[in-house]
């Protein structure tokens, strides 16, 4: 532990966002740089807890050693800290920066006094241990003879690449997207994570032999059946990557676009031209209304502020969630509460308000006469309990249109797109994922592995960082019939 009564002597103190405004000029990362003395008092608040939820239970997917880092982080002993932090997380600078910290939401501080910052303390040794040069590449003494084929370079990807090429197999992973990173590149916007701390990491695996293909569409542009072929096993590590619709009438219109189409777009144009060459979708001078919550919909918010939008609203279809946990949500659950996040910080600098609009059912988008979206009728729902199951009903008299040029859908993902199994005989659950048991990660076919968002459904890095640890050690040990690999939590 840390201070044994550093809880009680320190308040939290987080590391803060840029001004919002000041931000708002540019696509550089959102957080503020720590201060050492600061981040060390924080670790002293940490507990001698009995039993630390932060790391297990409902906190870190992959066991991260929290307690243990916290307080060599309190005595200065960063270098130590590092080598915890890397036992359990092979990308803690991606989890740092982008993660909700769920860790958080279980510390046992936190049941009375606000948590432990938990999330910042990790980003701080991560990026420590790089400008200090403690991140090298650890490249495996021995070769196993064995090949590995990957498809898909998200985090649950590279885990898998990264675990799997540390006990000797060779790893080569395939993207389809001319960069490697997948989500992490194309999914998540700069600001929230630099695309310079993305290639970094995949330098040290680069340097330690793990191959990389980029413009490889596995089921277009290359055979499964030739994966199957040439390599000892197969890993589908391809995301959820189909998008929810919102087909009500006029989505047929212009201007109406998936999240991800536009994210990624504006992410491609900004590397490759810092959005000279226009090839993204502008939000410039547009109203635009983004539909739905979450990280992709706050993304999407602080996408089209950097753009420079004349108006931004974000509806939700669920009620604004209580201040403080309700009593349904109980302690050491993830605490369902009002939060604000650096989109929304955002457009209240700019605009004078917080743009969500709570409650809202879109019923129609409508025409400006001329195939393009002009705006969105909508309808206010009350939440009514029916069956045991809250069922969202329409409020007579509510009806409501909003003046919109450019329409972001930001609903979810339903999985993985099909084409990908084409010739492949590879079950599906219920959902449409890849059947596969977590701890085996084993699906239909002799040989063939499934991890993260395309076997789970839709979640979080760190959800994904567990998986591809957690595949890595099932194929080793298909392949060598023992794996000294650690399994997943």
């Amino acid at each position: 532990m840390g201070k044994p009564t550093g809880f009680k002597e320190f308040e939290r103190m987080v590391v803060g966002y840029r001004d919002p405004l000041e931000r708002l000029g540019d696509y550089q990362e959102i957080f503020r740089q720590p201060v050492e003395e600061k981040l060390a008092t924080q670790g002293a608040r940490c507990m001698d807890c009995g039993v630390p939820f932060c790391q297990s239970a409902t906190g870190c997917p992959i066991d991260n050693l929290i307690p243990e880092w916290n307080d060599l982080v309190y005595q200065g002993r960063w270098r130590e800290a590092l080598d915890r932090l890397h036992k359990t997380n092979n990308f803690p600078e991606f989890t740092g920066r982008t993660c909700p910290a769920p860790c958080e939401g279980a510390c046992v501080l936190g049941i009375t006094d606000p948590p432990v910052t938990i999330k910042n303390i990790e980003n701080a040794i991560i990026d420590r241990g790089f400008a200090e040069g403690w991140v090298t590449p650890n490249v495996p003494q021995k070769r196993t003879g064995k090949r590995v084929a990957i498809v898909g370079s998200g985090p649950a990807g590279l885990a898998a690449a990264a675990q799997l090429n540390s006990v000797g197999h060779e790893v080569t992973v395939y993207e389809r997207a001319d960069r490697i990173g997948g989500l992490l590149t194309y999914g998540i916007p700069n600001m929230k994570l630099g695309k310079d701390v993305v290639e970094r990491r995949l330098d040290v695996m680069r340097a330690e032999g793990v191959k990389f293909v980029t413009g490889a569409d596995v089921g277009r542009n290359v055979s499964p059946q030739s994966l199957l072929d040439d390599f000892d096993a197969l890993v589908l590590a391809t995301g959820a990557t189909k998008p929810r619709d919102l087909p009500i009438p006029g989505r047929e219109l212009s201007g109406i676009h998936f999240a991800m189409e536009f994210l990624t777009a504006n992410t491609k144009s900004l590397l490759d031209s810092n959005h000279e060459d226009g090839e993204y979708i502008s939000a410039a001078g547009k109203d635009v209304i983004v539909i739905g919550g979450g990280d992709t919909g706050t993304d999407c918010i602080g996408t089209s502020m950097r753009h420079g939008c004349a108006s931004l609203v974000n509806f939700e279809l669920l009620p604004q969630p209580p201040e403080n946990r309700a009593p349904d949500n109980p302690w050491p659950q993830w605490p369902r509460i009002y939060r604000v996040d650096y989109g929304h910080e955002e457009v209240a600098a700019k605009f004078g308000d917080d743009p969500r609009s709570y409650c809202v059912m879109s019923k129609e988008f409508l025409d400006d006469g001329n195939g393009k979206v002009a705006g969105i009728r909508t309808v206010q729902v009350d939440w009514v309990k029916d069956n045991g199951r809250f069922q969202p009903v329409e409020i007579e008299g509510s009806e409501r249109e909003w003046k919109a040029d450019l329409v972001l859908l930001a609903m979810g993902f339903l999985g993985p797109e099909q084409y990908i199994l084409d010739g492949l005989d590879v079950e599906l659950d219920g959902r449409g994922n890849y059947q596969a048991e977590h701890g085996r990660f084993a699906t239909s076919l002799e040989g063939v592995f499934a991890a993260g968002d395309c076997r789970r459904g839709q979640s979080l890095v760190v959800w994904a960082i567990n998986e591809g640890r957690g595949v890595a050690r099932a194929v080793d040990q298909y392949l060598m019939g023992v794996s000294s690999l650690p399994a997943p939590g």
